[in-house]
This record gives structure tokens, sequence and C-alpha cells, in this order.
């Protein structure tokens, strides 16, 4: 018997130290001992009746051996009793610690589920990873030539960049290709500009750069007078009109800038009945000082004029090959020729108008020209303008690369950046092309590192970007049903350093928490020891960071047409940089204009980005501020509150606005309450709300209006007559020109809002009970 226990105590102790192998910690141990305790206590009454045995063995040898397997049994049974007691508690006092540390939140919350590692160590090992030197290097590798779409150049690249995501191990990477109309100069037949004489004889060739041009101008030719129109904004010409300055049939000539894109100009000038148009840039707007880094007065500035993102001959689905599905011409196609030209030519032009002298706010700064904004040129002459451009179908190719999430893996925080450019375009696809590369590289690190995301990061690089976001809005319209469901957000990393100095973020309001809290986070590239939130507020508040998305964005199109939260960021000079667009839009220039800081200031860019992507890929619920639109339409409404007396007289009653800004006001604050009282570490309720809070962008794309004929259909950044901003436009019409008020239009308008804001509101709600009940009461 003394040999048994002995053999049982040396088989606990063996399983004892599997069992700390196996679960390891201070509870390993802490069994071992107390189960050595139990031991040691059940070996005492054991001992005591072996020794009662051997002193009467000769007359009870047979109640002994009774009594000793009785006590063999009595030991067993404590044992097994003991151990699993203590196993239990040992299991619970681990689930215990676990929902302690949980519980914490915050930057002690451990990341992705239970990775390891908690958001504060995941900050400082991605400033570690984070690289200036890679961030120049590729900057200046994208940039060493033109490389638009289609070309051996850009194939190149494409390639290229396929090939360092493989490098990264991510965990999938691929290409999607597609056929897309594209347009290019014309190699047999260039465009020209002349001046004629009345009889139209043509009296002198103007020279044009062959490069210049404006993809998706109409093409033809058109002649008549000339019309300056400042920078082409609608305000421009309703001063025009006001003056008694026609635009009919004439050539107008704009400046570049004004807060108005290329597509936008050619748009109004055509609305207002112009035969064509010019688009210079102006020393006023582009520095153009020879003493100073600057445009040269022989170059031209280009951009794309179709009002609108993705191919033009497939609006609203995505582009396939054209022989088997025949185009359909998107109504943001223009329908009068446009080109860009130099200030040298300009001052050519202007400098012969007579006519109205324009307003002192449009005074640029051409050498020797008076400004008067026209029509007549001296000797009775007029402009001839001929455009040949030719649409061409161009095989374009998105790169993906992922990192797969271990909680949510469907749920998208997309990353992107286009990659062509019609010049070297270290702005324009350089710096974003480096900078997705190197959060790329950086996250892919981490998680070898121990990082587990919560939910996938999508790294992509986007084709033909320079013709309107092709390649980007291509993928858009192709999956569209269901990344309402999936994309968490959308970064893009385009033209997102033009200077080190002043930041703004043009982005979805649903963003502005998460923008907030990283610029608090990141030092300013500029100014060492401060962050970029303080240096804000130093200069007037870090609110001015916050800016309203705008057409040509590469993150337009994934929020007006997509309903997906999206944001890009810049760092710019109060100087403007004045190279993008250009041929002389390269590296060394960049680097000149940032006194050698490229790398730095990229690495700010990687790092704000980072913080953000951070968040979202490691919170249990969606740091989206679900509120901000309700404040938004506050402001409409107290404008409305404004017109009310003279709405009602026209019979017109803003009340059910109201009533839908109320509800949706309602609607999302109890949400927001329901989620701050809810259990979020339990994987089922952080589910319910987060697809609750991914689909709150997407409530506000109007189902009203046709994606075909209206894209851009959400009512708060899109663009058309069921949007706020035409709404707002259209009410200051009964102040401004009673007469041009359309009171059909507006109630139309105003019911399309009002119908998509109350839709938003029922669906924030939830289930139709609810819905009924908050109607109720």
């Amino acid at each position: 018997m003394t040999t048994h226990s002995t053999q049982c105590s040396s088989a606990t102790l063996r399983h004892s130290l599997s069992d700390d192998d196996e679960m390891g910690g201070a509870q390993g141990v802490e069994l071992r001992l107390v189960t050595s305790e139990e031991d040691e206590t059940e070996a005492g009454p054991i001992s005591d009746v072996t020794a009662l045995v051997l002193r009467h063995r000769h007359g009870y040898r047979r109640a002994g051996m009774l009594l000793c397997a009785c006590g063999v049994i009595v030991f067993t049974a404590a044992f097994l009793l003991a151990y699993g007691v203590l196993s239990g508690r040992y299991h619970c006092s681990q689930s215990g610690d676990q929902d302690e540390e949980q519980q914490r939140g915050g930057a002690n919350s451990l990341a992705g589920g239970g990775a390891g590692l908690y958001l504060g160590e995941l900050r400082v090992m991605m400033r570690r990873l984070l690289q200036d030197e890679d961030i120049h290097n590729t900057v200046s590798r994208v940039s060493r030539a033109p490389h638009p779409p289609g070309s051996s150049e850009g194939t190149a690249l494409a390639s290229e960049i396929l090939h360092r995501f493989q490098q990264l191990q991510m965990d999938h990477t691929w290409t999607e290709s597609l056929y897309a109309t594209l347009q290019f100069p014309d190699r047999t037949q260039r465009s020209s500009l002349r001046l004629v004489d009345s009889a139209g004889l043509i009296l002198e060739q103007i020279s044009l750069n062959l490069s210049d041009f404006c993809p998706y101008s109409a093409t033809g030719t058109t002649m008549g007078g000339v019309v300056y129109a400042n920078y082409g904004r609608q305000a421009d010409f309703n001063w025009l009109k006001s003056a008694g300055v026609s635009v009919t049939g004439c050539v107008v000539v704009m400046r570049v800038g004004g807060g108005v894109s290329f597509a936008e100009k050619v748009w109004l000038a055509e609305r207002n009945g112009a035969g064509g148009v010019l688009i210079y840039p102006d020393p006023a707007d582009l520095p153009q000082d020879p003493r100073r880094l600057g445009l040269n007065t022989h170059t031209a500035v280009s951009e794309h004029v179709h009002l609108g993102s993705g191919d033009p001959f497939t609006p609203g689905f995505p582009s396939f090959n054209h022989t088997q599905f025949p185009p359909i011409q998107s109504s943001g196609l223009p329908f009068i020729p446009a080109l860009p030209i130099t200030a040298t030519i300009a001052a050519k032009l202007l400098s012969q108008l007579s006519g109205a002298s324009c307003p002192p706010s449009w005074r640029g700064r051409l050498p020797y020209v008076r400004c008067v904004v026209g029509p007549e040129l001296n000797a009775g002459r007029r402009v001839q303008l001929s455009v040949h451009n030719k649409m061409m179908p161009i095989l374009l190719n998105n790169i993906f690369s992922s990192l797969e999430g271990r909680v949510e893996p469907d749920q998208y925080i997309i990353l992107g950046a286009q990659r062509d450019s019609l010049g070297p375009g270290a702005v324009k696809s350089g710096v974003g092309t480096a900078i997705l590369l190197e959060l790329a590289r950086t996250f892919s690190v981490m998680v070898k590192n121990g990082f587990n995301p919560r939910r996938s990061l999508l790294f992509v690089s986007w084709d033909a970007g320079e013709f309107g976001n092709v390649g980007a809005t291509e993928w858009l319209e192709g999956y569209l049903s269901m990344l309402h469901l999936k994309a968490v957000a959308y970064f893009s990393l385009d033209q997102a350093i033009m200077g080190d100095d002043v930041l703004s973020a043009y982005t979805s309001p649903l963003l502005v928490d998460l923008l907030e809290a990283a610029i608090r986070q990141v030092e300013h590239p500029k100014h060492a020891g401060q962050t970029i939130y303080s240096q804000a507020e130093r200069e007037g508040g870090s609110w001015r960071i916050v800016k309203p998305l705008y057409l040509n964005s590469g993150a337009y199109s994934f929020t007006a047409f997509a309903g997906v939260p999206a944001m890009e960021l810049r760092f710019t000079e109060e100087r403007a940089y004045p190279f993008v667009n250009t041929p002389l839009d390269s590296a060394s220039r960049l680097q000149e204009v940032l006194g050698g800081r490229l790398g730095v200031t990229g690495r700010s860019v990687g790092e704000l980005v980072g913080e953000m992507v951070l968040r979202l890929a490691h919170d249990h619920i969606l740091p989206l501020r679900i509120t901000s639109y309700a404040q938004t339409v506050l402001q409409f409404s107290a404008q409305l509150n404004r017109h009310s007396a003279e709405l009602q007289s026209r019979g017109l009653s803003p009340q059910w606005v109201f009533s839908a800004r109320g509800d949706y006001s309602r609607a999302a604050e109890m949400l927001q309450r329901a989620i701050d009282y809810s259990d979020l570490h339990d994987p089922t309720t952080a589910r319910f709300y987060n697809t609750r809070i991914m689909k709150v962008e997407y409530y506000f794309l109007s189902q009203y209006v046709s994606a075909v004929e209206t894209p851009f259909r959400h009512v708060i950044h899109g663009r058309g007559n069921h949007t706020l901003s035409a709404l707002t436009e259209h009410l200051g019409l009964l102040t401004s020109d009673p007469k041009r008020f359309d009171e059909r239009r507006f109630r139309r308008q105003l019911a399309l809002f009002t119908w998509t804001l109350q839709g938003a509101a029922n669906a924030l709600n939830g289930d139709v009970w609810r819905v009924h009940n908050a109607h109720s009461h």
C-alpha cells in the first residue's frame, strides 16, 4: 500500500507538469501546489491504518485488508474530487481574467479579438516600421517618365507594383482587368488655335503643345469672339449676364482654379451658350516667377472635362467588352470643344479684347493685359478653335492585395491610389503609390509580428485615374450591390503631398471623429514636437482641416456613388504647388518645394492614415459618427425656417422636412445609446450594430433617381436636382431672383430629399414595429 501511494503521487506530479506545460502561468503552478497538499492530507489516514494493521496483524489480518481497501477507495475518490474542483477553479479564473482585460477597452484593449497586442503597442510598432526612404525612392521610381494607361511604361509599372505586393506575402494578391473608353489626341490630325478675320481668313496660327489636351472634350471646330469669364464659376457667368455680356457662340477663356474643376467650367460655359472653352494658368493662382520655383509661361495645365467619373460610355454600370454591349453616352460629356493653353497664349488673346471692364477681383497677373471681358477683339478678329481627339478602348488593370481579418473578414477597410499619369506625375500618382506600398509593407510585417486585424485590409492600385477615376469607379460599379454591406471605409492617397504645412481632409462626416483622434496622435511633419492637432489649433482651429468631398477627388465616387464613407488627405503650402497636371510634375521639383522633406512628409501621411486604419481594424464597434448628418440637415432646416412664411404663401410647407429630420436625429441618437449600453464584446451584438453602422452612408443614396442617369445619388455629396445643395440653391432664388423660382420643380426637389431622409430614419430605427412606434409617439 505504501508503494501504491508513492506511485499515485508520482503519477499526480507527472500529470500536473503536463498540465503546466500546456496551460502555463501562475495558475498551473498553484494547481500543482494545491494538489500536493491534498496528497499529503489524504496520506495521513492511510499511514495510520497501516500502522494499526501492523500492530494487530495476528488477530485482525482480514479486517486490516478490508480497511486498506476502503482507504484506497477513499483516497482515490478524494484525489479525483480535489482535481476536478481545482481544475474548474482554474478555468473560471482564466475566463474572468480575459473578461476583465477586455472590459478595459481603449488603448489597453487587446487588438483583433485577442491578438495578444494592445492598441498602444500596435501604434509603436507601426511608427517603428514606417520608413521615410522607401517613400522617397518609390516616388522617384514612379515619376521617372509619363505612364498613361495602355502605354508600355504604364504596363511595366503595373507589373512592378504587382510584384512588390507579391513579395510582401499578403493573404491574397490579384489583378482585375477591364476595357474602358479613353480619349487621346489624334495623331493624324492636330488640334489648332487660329486668329481669323471677319471673312474667316487665317491671320495667325498660334503654336500649341501637342501633348496638351482635355480628355473627353468634344471634337470639332468653333469660331467666334472671345469672352473672359474669370474662373468660370456660376457666379462669374451670372455677373457677365448682369453686365449684358453674352457668351453665346463665343470662345470663353477661363483661369485654372477657383474651386471649380475643368469639367464644371466647361459644363457651365456650355449651359450658358458658349461655343468653346480655353483654360489657362494665371500667375496670380500658380506661381510663374522665373526667379523662384514655378511654372514657366509656356506650360499648360491639363485635366479631363467629363462631369462625372468612370467610363463615360458605361454610366452607372461596369465596363465590359464594347463589342458585346453597345455604349450609352454619359450625360456628363460636353458638346463643345475645350483645350488647355499656356499663360503666354492667354495673354496674346486677352490683350486684344475690348468691351466692359471686369470686376477688380477678376484681375490676374498676365503681363500687358487690361482686365476687360470682351467679346470683341481688335480689328474685328475672331478665334477659331479646332479640337481633334480620338476615343480608344484601352485595357486597364487594377491591382489588389489584402490582409484577411481574423474576426470579421468580410468587412473591408480599403486604401487606394491612382497609378497612371499623363506626365511624370510625382504628385499625381507617385506620392499615393509610394504611401500605399509603404502602408501595405508595414501592416504585413505587423501581422507577422503578432497583429491580428479584426477586419480585412484591402490595398488597391487604380488605373486610369487621370481620366476621372475610371479604374476605381468601374470596380465600384461592378460590386455596387455588395459594397455597402462589406466596405467599412475608403482612404484615397491621391495627391497627398503638395506641401508639408497645412493639412486638409476631404471627408464624409462619418469619419470626422476618427480623424480628430488621429491628428492628436501624429507629429506634424514641419513643426517638430507638435501634433497636427496642436499646430492646427495654433493656426485658427482644427475644424479648418475638415472639407467637403469634391468631384475630382479619388474618394468622391466611393461616397457619392457607392455610399461608402471616404476620405482624401492632403498636405499643402500657402503658396500653391504649381506643377500638378503638367509635364513638370517631377520628384526633384516636389523635393525642392518640400525642402528635402518628401520622405518625412510621406511618413506623416502614412502614420495618419495608419492610425485611422488601426482603429477601424481593431475596435469591436466601428468608430463612425452616425449622428453627423443630423447636424447637416439641421442647418438646412434653419434656412427653410427663414423662408417659412413665403413658402406657406405658395402652398409649400417645410413641416415634412422638419419631421423627417427629427425622426433621423432621434433614430441616430437611439442607435448610439443602444450601442453605448450593450455588451460589445459579444460577437453577435457587435456584428448586429456594425452592420447597421456600415449602412448609414448608403441610406443617403436616393432610391428615387436612376444610377445610370444620375450616378451620384447621395443627397448630401451627390450632384443633381435630388441633392441638398440643389435644393438650397433653388431656395435662395426666393430672395435673390423670385421670378426664376420654379414652384413645381421645388416641390419635386423637396419631396426627393425628404423621402430619402425619412427612409434613412426608418432604416436606422431597425424593425418596422419600431418605426411604427416612433411615428405613433
